[in-house]
């Protein structure tokens, strides 16, 4: 040990002078930078010298400055990715747009329903978590992904990094947990409409939303456990390290991923069939039921379950493969394609919003009176809708009625 110290002050002390004496160090400069590289590499040595990226070597009596980043021996996870420009900026550009469209899309979602009536029902309760649980990763991890991006690196320690990292899974897997509940939502309303009104009274409703976010706690919670909340440098996220354990990335795959697609498949595809069925006459008695409406809120939420499932499939794929054999598969994933695939899914929290828009009259409707009521704020506390009844008095559409208006054709 003592001659291990000894070597390393000794290799300082020659850095030193280099760097005081340029002139006479052309020959031996590359000799001590690489040797000074093998001593601050020695194990069990604690007291070398740490060089920050910018340049400065602290020590106890000061600092040195020079252009010594070479030497900097940062945490491999922390390091900057030394990527061009203007894929930086890109993945900025794509981040920022996600978090802005996300904040303000389900904004108006939350606040659409709470003023209108007749969007005031059982279905859009769920409505209604979904968009939180997108809101929550907006709020909290991509402000700190978007400072990791423009740091080109994570030095916000690690409780932020758990804290991002949490919340981040809690709002990944409470927005599956959600979609999986609006396809059996939808599923008992279309295909078992004469019990609907059992199961999803108001009371029931609240307690069914409150189980999806109690489950989507249980799931996030072993995390701590297996130690699988790491920065990734190459998505600039603390997230979920698919490397840490073969067993637990497979469980969390199938668990907060396949497993969900299936039931909501399960759910759309017996809708489906119903719907060609009604369409085809072969089931008459339904028909009185099974309004237009019904059929394009269906329409609706089943893009927003497709685009989610595209969004997300390609990183759970990943995961996957990765699982199998870490070891050997995850060096043969492209950079690019793991950021592309994370990037992705990040991009996903912000188009529910645009999707009610585009779908929905009574959304999009409700988003134009909420944006004027900006500019005159007396009106967003005057205005109700109009011709709305209470929700939870009849049975409308569960989701997203679209049937105010008279005459509309499907």
């Amino acid at each position: 040990m003592e001659d291990s110290s000894a070597g390393i002050l000794k290799l300082q002390n020659r850095t030193l002078q280099v760097l005081l004496n340029p002139s006479n160090s052309s020959n031996c400069t590359p000799l001590i930078m690489a040797q000074t590289r093998k001593g601050l590499k020695l194990g069990g040595h604690q007291g070398a010298p740490h060089l920050r990226p910018h340049g400065t070597r602290r020590t106890n009596g000061g600092a040195v400055e020079g252009d010594l980043d070479s030497l900097d021996e940062e945490p491999k996870a922390t390091r900057a990715m030394g990527r061009p420009v203007w894929v930086v900026y890109t993945l900025a550009a794509v981040l920022i747009f996600t978090t802005v469209v996300d904040v303000l899309g389900n904004l108006l979602v939350i606040v659409a329903v709470l003023r209108n009536r007749k969007l005031r029902n059982a279905g859009n309760v769920f409505v209604v978590s979904l968009a939180f649980a997108d809101l929550v990763v907006a709020l909290y991890p991509y402000p700190l992904v978007l400072y990791a991006i423009f740091h080109d690196g994570w030095s916000l320690g690690e409780t932020q990094c758990m804290v991002s990292g949490f919340l981040m899974g809690l709002s990944v897997i409470g927005s599956i947990f959600n979609i999986t509940a609006i396809a059996i939502n939808r599923y008992c309303y279309i295909c078992h409409s004469f019990a609907y009104d059992k199961c999803y009274s108001f009371r029931n409703t609240l307690l069914l939303v409150a189980l999806v976010w109690l489950l989507t706690i249980v799931a996030i919670v072993p995390n701590f456990f297996v130690g699988s909340l790491r920065y990734d440098a190459r998505v600039y996220s603390c997230t979920f390290a698919q490397t840490v354990s073969t067993s637990y990335t497979i469980a969390v795959v199938v668990v907060h991923f396949f497993v969900p697609i299936t039931i909501v498949t399960f759910c759309y595809l017996r809708i489906w069939i119903l719907v060609i069925q009604v369409r085809r006459k072969v089931k008459t008695e339904v028909r009185p039921r099974l309004k237009p409406s019904d059929v394009r809120n269906f329409v609706m939420m089943f893009v927003v379950f497709v685009l989610f499932a595209i969004c997300w499939a390609p990183l759970n794929l990943i995961g996957l493969a990765v699982s199998i054999d870490p070891e050997l598969v995850a060096p043969k994933i492209p950079e690019w394609l793991f950021v592309v695939s994370y990037f992705m899914a990040y991009f996903n929290s912000c188009l529910n919003a645009i999707i009610y828009g585009l779908l929905n009259q009574n959304f999009r409707r409700e988003y134009k009176r909420i944006v004027t009521s900006v500019w005159s704020p007396q009106l967003f506390f005057q205005e109700t809708s109009r011709g709305g009844t209470e929700a939870m008095k009849s049975k409308p559409s569960p989701g997203l009625n679209n049937n105010d208006q008279q005459g509309e054709t499907q």
